[in-house]
């Protein structure tokens, strides 16, 4: 099999496009520590039933954090980080193959859009237009719909490496009427991998016609190592003292409640199975930062005993959906034949709230033509 190796490395950014076999290295490889801070490889993942070509990327660090990414659903396919005795592993669920990607699966890393998370009743009103969307979660709409952002084939905008950092931009042109949206919506999705152990993910996006819009990633994080056992032991800090209570749908009521004196109260470290046993059906809730949104700032901190992983949350969102793999059952195999069971994952999924088009009282997720959606979120790791 060939790879298709692209290397973008150092200032001078140095850019080699060819054919090598894989594992091969290039005799043109710059040698210095500085030109060697920051790699980035593409490899052929496959094609997709109808035909479309869908290419692997490995962005790296020197510091031995990998994150491989394909362009199908934009989703992060794997991040490797090294542990406090600096043996990396994979700490996100997912699929060694496309094939995996290809089938239903509960969005292992992906891209979700053009709605992150549920829209109550598949429907909402904008602009004294009442839009039906596709049903796909009971009688609501769940991350985009039956084709949503995470099972298309984006478009790679930019690839490149400097001294500090790599990245890979991926667009998407979401046509008028997709899965139900009103408008034109032309969106990218950057990955940014720095030499200092961040990785940044920005969302951007631009409608010829008034629509709504919420994207986030879906990972499912094991700070221990994907498919090593539950989460519950995890440590985990949310900068919420408040969150949306929902009804059976999981659809918010429109409350805003506060976390106090309840097992929802992450404002101080806990492990996540302390109180999940308090919690109806484990976590799948949207928290509201105490940010409120707007400028980059700390949403969770997750530790993890064992490895001494820590991960720290960055985010311009107003809310979080914290969700504790409460539908993984064991009948999942993922990455290096591991079985995914209950708790086996936990995501933290940075966002404006569930249904906000039908809760006016909810941040605004209106995006008009002339205006821009912009927001990031970064995903910072070390060890203890």
């Amino acid at each position: 099999m060939k790879t298709r190796a692209w290397f973008v490395l150092g200032a001078a950014a140095i850019i080699l496009l060819g054919c090598a076999k894989k594992g091969t290295e290039n005799s043109q490889e710059p040698k210095t520590e500085e030109q060697r801070a920051m790699t980035i490889n593409v490899e052929s993942f496959g094609k997709t039933p109808d035909g479309q070509e869908v290419d692997l990327y490995t962005l790296a660090n020197i510091n031995g954090i990998r994150a491989k990414i394909t362009n199908y659903g934009a989703i992060l396919v794997s991040l490797e980080v090294p542990d406090k005795d600096s043996k990396p592993a994979d700490i996100t669920l997912g699929y060694d193959k496309l094939d995996g990607y290809l089938t239903r699966h509960p969005y292992f890393g992906s891209t979700v859009g053009r709605y992150a998370n549920r829209i109550g009743g598949a429907k909402f009103k904008l602009n004294d237009i009442e839009y039906t969307l596709a049903a796909n979660n009971g009688p609501n709409h769940l991350h985009g719909g039956i084709k949503g952002f995470d099972k298309v084939a984006w478009k790679l905008e930019d690839i490149k490496a400097e001294s500090d950092k790599a990245l890979l931009k991926l667009s998407y042109l979401s046509k008028d009427g997709e899965e139900g949206y009103p408008g034109n919506l032309a969106c990218t999705v950057t990955y940014t991998l720095t030499k200092d152990g961040e990785l940044k993910i920005s969302y951007e996006a631009e409608t010829d016609k008034a629509t709504v819009i919420n994207l986030t990633n879906h990972s499912y994080w094991n700070l221990a190592g994907q498919g090593s056992g539950d989460v519950l032991g995890h440590e985990l800090m949310l900068n919420a003292d408040k969150y949306t209570p929902v009804d059976e749908g999981l659809i918010p009521t429109g409350e805003i409640r506060s976390v106090k004196d309840s097992p929802m109260d992450f404002t101080k470290p806990m492990t996540i199975g302390s109180r999940i046993g308090q919690v109806e059906g484990g976590y799948d809730h949207n928290y509201v930062l105490n940010s409120g949104g707007g400028a980059l700032s700390l949403c969770a901190r997750v530790s993890e005993p064992t490895s001494g992983r820590i991960m720290e949350i960055y985010t311009t969102e107003p809310g979080v959906q914290l969700y504790t793999g409460n539908f993984l059952d064991g009948s999942i195999t993922g990455k290096s034949g591991k079985v995914y069971k209950k708790h086996y994952g936990f995501c933290l999924e940075t966002q404006h709230f569930p249904d906000s088009p039908n809760k006016p009282d909810f941040p605004s997720v209106v995006l008009n033509p002339g205006d821009k959606y912009t927001t990031v979120t970064v995903y910072k790791f070390y060890t203890k």
